[in-house]
């Protein structure tokens, strides 16, 4: 993955979670990591794809609920965040089996999505988080424009964006994991990669 003549930058974590609302920039982020630390990325899309393919309904409604119910992402922006915690915390004993499967293996991954608690983060051990934070709907949309041209301005899907990342930067504030804004958007992979690690963010590897 490194195309560099540098040498792989050994990170001092085994699994580092990306989180943060949708069009805040974290896949950006997540992508420049791993090119520097010539680590494979996990995103959480892909878990939830697999899940559904051998699930039904019934068995996991909470992560369905987009395809049986299509009309709620409509839905007053609170109660679409409502959705989206469900969904992240149904998620989490999956995106556990990932992060203790690449801790116990002792293989360095990054895990980026929306759909991330910060809970499995422990600082200065195996597992380490950062997320990323966009608060300005109005910023929010003109990236999902950027991002999506043909799908016109976003406003009701930045507002979600909006609410759903405040409450994970509160969740993730409160156990101890940092939370960086996305702007400036120049050195954001800077911000992200020094705290994650902070022990070297004086160092050349950012």
């Amino acid at each position: 993955m490194n195309t560099t003549s540098e040498p792989p930058r050994q990170p001092d974590w085994r699994v580092l979670l990306v989180g943060g609302a949708s069009g805040t920039g974290k896949t950006t982020v997540s992508r420049a990591l791993a090119r520097q630390f010539d680590v494979p990325v996990v995103e959480v899309d892909d878990i939830v794809e697999a899940l559904l393919a051998v699930t039904r309904p019934e068995h996991l409604p909470e992560l369905h609920v987009w395809r049986t119910h299509p009309e709620a992402a409509y839905e007053a922006p609170e109660s679409v965040v409502e959705r989206q915690i469900a969904i992240a915390r149904a998620l989490l004993p999956a995106v556990e089996a990932v992060v203790a499967n690449h801790v116990d293996t002792d293989t360095p991954v990054i895990v980026e999505g929306d759909y991330l608690l910060p809970d499995l983060a422990v600082a200065g051990g195996p597992v380490r988080a950062v997320f990323v934070h966009e608060d300005d709907p109005a910023q929010v949309v003109a990236n999902y424009l950027a991002r999506e041209p043909d799908a016109g301005p976003q406003h009701h899907r930045a507002d979600v964006s909006v609410l759903y990342g405040r409450w994970l930067a509160d969740r993730a504030r409160a156990s101890g994991v940092p939370v960086v804004t996305s702007r400036p958007w120049h050195d954001l992979t800077h911000r992200a990669g020094a705290q994650a690690c902070p022990a070297r963010s004086r160092s050349t590897y950012f």
